[in-house]
Parts: structure tokens; sequence; C-alpha cells
């Protein structure tokens, strides 16, 4: 597990140590099956080479930077999702870069030479068959193929996983949450499907209640899950404690959040301020709207109690490890 993994933001901040790596270069989006095949690789070669790896993605994504008016598909990770997943990877250095206008505008030679070259003095890459970079998206895995032996380095296409029959990639991820087929989904990823936030205070209703819930702000424009479900909340306890949250879309100044409010079985702590991960293990139902407080607490108790059965009948079948099931 790669503790120490180091984050680099803007190849600004590249240093002269920094040179000599293996890398690979992407979105990284859920940091699925397919991302892990691909570091595991990377560290293969990282270990022969006795080389760091390393990991180049972009902030915002470039989908989302060209995105104008378009709307774009729901991010599966946000970055600091992302530096979470990637650091129980064998991954060294992440670099991540500010897709902006000058970035955008490279030519796939330039982009090659200041970033590959002269930054991190890549001697090995491995990239997606499908990867495209510089301007106009020029560039691709043959011309990096064409340009390695004067640079000094070697590329390499990442293997195609696949599940099903068909590749793992992070659309079919979005489509399997779309669908509330969350055991693709987790399948897929290779660990449940989770977002992370820190908690905040809310307007206390479910305190009102009798049901106090824990209110995630996550920073998020689209969200690819909606609804009511059965979830587990990792870094609160020793486990993962159990729950059942609601997610969805709350106004806001400038249009919409997304808020994610979880109640925790059994537990009476008070958490504000603590950042938390919530795995999405079931989903219950859609989001409804009622005619009264007393409608919503009596939906709420249902859904606790379902959930609450969930969890009963996954520890039969020997596979529950949450607390908070008495």
């Amino acid at each position: 597990m790669a503790f120490g993994m180091e984050f680099i933001r803007g190849a600004h901040n590249l240093r002269l140590r920094h040179r000599g790596c293996v890398a690979t270069l992407g979105n990284f989006d859920g940091v699925h099956r397919g991302h892990q095949a691909v570091l595991e690789r990377l560290a293969d070669k990282a270990r022969t080479l006795n080389l760091p790896t390393t990991v180049v993605l972009f902030e915002p994504q470039p989908r989302e930077y060209f995105q104008g008016q378009d709307p774009v598909p729901a991010r599966l990770t946000r970055l600091r999702e992302k530096m979470l997943a990637l650091r129980t990877l064998p991954v060294d250095r992440v670099l991540c870069l500010r897709f902006d206008q000058r970035l955008a505008a490279l030519s796939p030679d330039e982009f090659i030479e200041r970033i590959l070259v002269k930054g991190l003095g890549v001697r090995y890459i491995v990239v997606g068959e499908d990867f495209r970079f510089g301007s106009r998206r020029a560039g691709d895995v043959s011309l990096l193929r064409q340009r390695g032996p004067q640079h000094g380095f070697e590329t390499a296409s990442a293997h195609t996983e696949m599940d099903e029959g068909e590749r793992i990639s992070s659309t079919r991820v979005r489509a399997a949450l779309v669908r509330d087929d969350l055991p693709q989904a987790e399948r897929l990823l290779g660990r449940p499907y989770s977002m992370c936030g820190r908690v905040a205070h809310g307007e206390k209703i479910g305190r009102t209640l009798g049901i106090p819930t824990a209110n995630v702000h996550l920073h998020r424009q689209v969200s690819p899950l909606h609804g009511i479900f059965v979830v587990e909340v990792v870094g609160l306890e020793s486990k993962p404690v159990a729950g059942v949250a609601s997610l969805g879309n709350r106004p806001a100044v400038n249009g919409q959040r997304t808020l994610l409010e979880v109640h925790l079985f059994d537990f009476d702590r008070d958490i504000y301020g603590h950042y938390i991960q919530v795995n999405f293990l079931n989903k219950l139902r859609d989001e409804k709207n009622f005619a009264s407080l007393d409608e919503l607490k009596l939906a709420i108790q249902a859904d606790i109690q379902q959930a609450r059965t969930w969890f009963v009948e996954k520890k039969h079948r020997g596979v529950a490890h949450a607390v908070g099931l008495s």
C-alpha cells in the first residue's frame, strides 16, 4: 500500500528529483479494475527498472473543460476520492496537471517534450489504446511509439480488462450505477462504489424526527446515483458502520447541490467535521416527496428496517462486516 504517495500539483512543481520514472496518463475516473491492471503492470516495469511509478492525470478532466453548454457524464470520483483509491495501489507519485487553455493548446510534440521528457524524464509509458493528447487530440499511442526512441522511453498499450465479455470502463461503471446495478458496479470497480466528504451541519430535520443524520456535502454538480440506499461508513470505527442513506439534489444559490444524508445504526457520537467514506451496497427506493413530516418519518423508519434486514441476510451468507447491527 502506497502510504507515502507524493502528490504534485502542476508541472511547475516538478523538480530534478522527479526525473526518471515509469508513467501512465489518463483520467482514472473510478480507478476501476481496468485502471488497477494498468497500475500493476506499470509497477512490474518499475521494479525491473528500479524507478518510481507516476500517474499523470488532469483537472478538470478534458471533457469537462471542453463541455461548453453540453452536459458531461457524472464523475465517478472527485480528485480527492481518486487519491484515496490510488493510495491503496502501487503508485509512488501523482502529477495533477491543470487542464486549461495553455495545456490544451500544446501540440503533441510539445506535450511530450515539456511534460514527459523535460518534466518527468520518463523511461516507460503505459496508456490505453484510445488515449489522446495534445492540441486537437492529435497525439496517440502510435505517436508516442514513434517519438520514444529519440527521447529514451518505451511505450506500451494497456491490456484490455474484460468482464462478462465486455471491456471494463468508466462508462460501463457509470451505466451500471444509473440503472442501480450496484453489484455490477462493485464487480467492475473491485470494491463497492463510494463517495467521500466531510460531515457538516444540516437543517436538523432528522434529529427533530428522532432519526439523526450525518449530512455530507459532496461538492458535485452531478451524481451518478440518486435515491435511498443501504450503506456502510468507513472512517469512524475500526470496522465500517452500517446505515441507510439518502442521496439527492437540494436547491442551492447557483442551481443545485448534491447532498448525502446518512443515518448510522446504533451510533451516537458527535462526528461533525469528520471526513468519511460512504460505501453504497444496495438501493432501497427512489426519492419521494412527502405531504407531512409524519409521512416522512414512517418512510424513513421503513427504510431503516429494510436496511437492517438486508444486513442480517448478508450476515447469514457469511459476508457481513459492518458494526451497528444489533
